[in-house]
This record gives C-alpha cells, structure tokens and sequence, in this order.
C-alpha cells in the first residue's frame, strides 16, 4: 500500500507495497525509509512526522512506526532528540549510481566587479519604504484585487498614478484609460512589434548604436530594422524622409541616448514628429532613464510634442529594479485596441499586489524622494569616474543617466575590453552596441556603467578600471 502525510508543513511520500516484498510493515516502512534516506530523497536534516501522526496518515499501528524509527536510530540513519524530534543523520549519504564517477566540478563565477551598463544599483532598492508601501496598498485593497484580472490594461490605481506623476515629472499626455501595464520594455517591444506587423509595417528604423535585444525582438515579429546615424546631436531623424514608405515607425532614446549619452536636439525632436504626421508613422519612445539628469534642466518626453503619433515607453527597471518586472505604455487612441488584443484576455504582467504597492509608492510621494536620493548617488560616482579619468580619457555622456562613454584612440577599444578582464572587470566596448548594418564611422570607446555596483564594490570597482586603462 502507499501512503502520504501533510504534517509540520512538509509532504512524506513512501511506497509501502514497493518495499514490502513477502515482508511485514514494519520490516516494508523501515526499508523504504532507509532507501529514502540512502538515494538522498529525504535530505540529511529533514524532519520526520511524529509517529502519531505518520501512523495515523498511513492507517498502521504507532508502535509499527515507532520500531521502525528506533532501528533507523540504532543504523545511523536517523537522529531523534528531545524537542528536535526525528530527522535524517547528517552522515546519511547519497547513493553513488554505479559506474558513474562523481566528478565536483568547481562552481563558475562572473567577474568580481562589473560596469556593464543597463542595471542600477540593486542593493539601494528602498526595501523599508517599499514594504510599508505594500502593507498600505495591501490594507486597502479591494477583494476583487485578489481575483483574475478584469482590465487587461493593469490595475486602475497605478495607471490613474502614473498618469499624475507623468504628466508632472516628464511633461507626458497621460490619460489613464491609453496607459497600458505591461512586464517591462521588451514586453511592450513584443506586443508594439506584433501590432506593427499587422498593420503591413516591413521596417522600423533604429538608432545606428542601439541595444541588439531590441533589434532581435522587433526582427522576431518579422520586421527589418534600419539604422539611423547618430552623433553629438542623437539620432539624425532628419534621414527618416530618405527611408521610404516600408518604414513605419522609428525606436529612440530622446532623452538620452542609449549608449552614447546624446540628447535628442529640438531641431531632430521635430524633425521626427514631421515625419510621423506627413507618413502615417509611429515614434517608439523609450524613456529608460529620463529621472536622472544632473549638470542639465530636465530634458521633457518627445510624447509631449504629438501624443497621437508617439508611444511612451517607460519601466521601473532603473528608477527602481528591472526585478520588478513593471513597465508601462502611453498609447495613441488608435492604436490601443489592437495593443489590447495582442496582450490578449490574460494579464500576464506583474502582480495585482505589486501594481497597487507602486500606485502607493508613487502616491504617497515615497517615489520622488527615493529618485531624488538616487539621483544624488549616482551624481557623486559620475563625478568620482570623472575624477579618476582625467587627463586619461575623454568622457562623454554624462550629462544625465547612469553611464558614460570614455573615448578611446582608435585600434584599442577590444585590447583595453580584455586588459578590464584581466582585472576581473567586466565592461563593455562600444563596439558591442553598433548595427551590424550601420555605415557609421567607427567609433571606439567604453560604455561605462557607473550605476550597477553595490555601493561597497564602487571604489575597489572604481580602482580596477583605471587600472586596465592606459
């Protein structure tokens, strides 16, 4: 026969009819026990049931349980103390399968510091704040919270604070009912590439140093991508017109380009707004880090300009952490509907839980207050990079956000990419971020990620740089 328990919180599973063979049950759960125990199925440490309780589950005799812990007892195999009750020795060992050498291969790691742009400083996530955040949103939320999600678009909560803050930190047109929530940039990316397909979209133009990620998901959802030269100046979206009637929509990083670290000028953010209204186009905005800005008045979405042929893209990925996995789209009123059908009926972004403790988070002010600390933060590690490089590299960029580019002569950006290795550095060059169809002049330099390291790590990080550089 077989049985199975739920007590102390745990499952215990044996096979008594396995074990049995000809032989009693105390003789069958004892065998079935020791095998347990010796194949490392019930790891050394786990707790039994009592013998009450495991004999009640398995409809045998306590005492048939009691004797058969007891020999265990006496074999090694368990350990019972007073208070501790019954558990797997410590000494138990699991079975080598024979003819199988174990081998211990030693654990791989990474390297010991990273620049790698793209991450903030998890280990500053505000965790007090946060939690005192979700215990509010979680004391006030409505039953139907709980339940399958009735709005497609996200939480109403959230999406009536976002719009609020938005409208006020980024000059963004707003209104709740076109904010979808989705599970970050490459989600919206996802959803946006699969609309513009179905509107007979061939090709979307990029910028000629962009993130690959971005260019395998739109070229997943079958669409070309096309790149656009970039400068000290952003993109040149006065090129757009050249491209012809296939492209239907351009991806930018307005505020700061990603990764070279230029703002899109006035004169190429209307440039680009011309091109949408006279083609019928479409402006993927990804304002992936527009709260930080530090030696600048703050740089407005491009949404603001012409909110019927721009898509706002924002997340928490940087403000916050990509952990989150929160983002959010501010859509034209005609495109909404078919962004809804390609999310389909089922949310499948964040938690409904999540949602209301981030409408807490923002509401309550608690979100501006860990921005502005966050942007003091990363303000002093941009100013103590600088610091460190001078006179040995130029550095571009850093006028807002959380990288820099440190220009390098031309011919060294992959030696001083492995002489950061040696170092147990990880950076990378701007090589890595080039459309491989892009006819750009090659530039060589480091994207510096100056946001990612533990603030414990920034200075031994910090050391290791200027000592791979020349």
């Amino acid at each position: 026969m077989t049985g199975s328990w739920a007590t102390f919180g745990a499952d215990l599973h044996v096979d008594l009819a396995a074990a049995a063979g000809g032989r009693g049950l105390r003789a069958a759960l004892t065998e079935a026990l020791r095998e347990a125990a010796r194949s490392g199925r019930l790891a050394p440490g786990t707790r039994l049931p009592s013998s009450r309780s495991f004999a009640a589950d398995l409809g045998i005799a306590r005492n048939t349980v009691a004797e058969a812990y007891a020999e265990l007892v006496a074999e090694g195999w368990l350990t019972a103390r007073q208070g501790s009750g019954t558990r797997v020795a410590e000494r138990a060992r699991v079975r080598r399968t024979v003819g199988a050498p174990q081998v211990r291969r030693p654990a791989r790691r990474g390297p010991a510091y990273s620049l790698v742009p793209g991450t903030p400083d998890l280990g500053a996530f505000p965790r007090a704040a946060w939690l005192a955040a979700a215990r509010r949103a979680l004391t006030a939320a409505p039953n139907e919270a709980f339940g399958y999600a009735v709005d497609v678009r996200g939480r109403p909560e959230l999406r009536e604070a976002l719009a609020g803050y938005l409208a006020r930190a980024r000059g963004v047109y707003a209104d709740p009912d076109r904010i979808v929530l989705c599970a970050g940039f490459a989600h919206a990316l996802q959803l946006l590439g699969g609309v513009l397909r179905g509107r007979r979209v061939r090709e979307v133009a990029v910028e000629g140093y962009s993130l690959d990620v971005h260019r395998d998901l739109l070229a997943g959802a079958g669409l070309t991508t096309r790149p656009l030269w970039v400068d000290e100046a952003g993109a040149r979206t006065p090129d757009l017109a050249g491209l012809g009637p296939r492209t239907g929509a351009v991806l930018l990083t307005p505020a700061h380009q990603f990764p070279t670290g230029a703002a899109l000028t006035p004169a190429r953010r209307a440039a680009a707004v011309d091109w949408a209204r006279s083609t019928g186009g479409l402006i993927l905005e990804d304002d992936y880090d527009g709260e930080f800005r530090y030696d600048r008045q703050p740089v407005g979405a491009l949404q603001g300009l012409d909110p019927d042929r721009v898509v706002y893209l924002g997340t928490a990925s940087k403000s916050l952490a990509p952990g989150l996995r929160m983002g959010w789209m501010v859509l034209p009123p005609d495109l909404l509907e078919e962004v809804l059908a390609a999310k389909g009926a089922v949310d499948w972004t964040s938690s409904a839980l999540d949602q209301l403790t981030l409408a807490e988070f923002i509401t309550s002010g608690a979100y501006d207050r860990h921005v502005r600390g966050m942007r003091l933060r990363y303000r002093r590690r941009r100013d103590d990079l600088v610091a460190a490089v001078s006179g040995r590299v130029p550095v571009s960029g850093i006028a807002a956000g959380l990288h820099a580019v440190l220009d390098l002569p031309p011919g060294t950006e992959r030696s001083l990419v492995q002489a950061a290795a040696w170092q147990d550095l990880a950076l990378e060059g701007l090589a890595r971020f080039r459309h491989p169809d892009s006819r750009m002049p090659a530039r060589e330099a480091l994207v510096v990620g100056y946001g990612t390291p533990a603030t414990s790590a920034w200075a031994p990080t910090l050391a290791a740089l200027t000592a791979a550089l020349p």
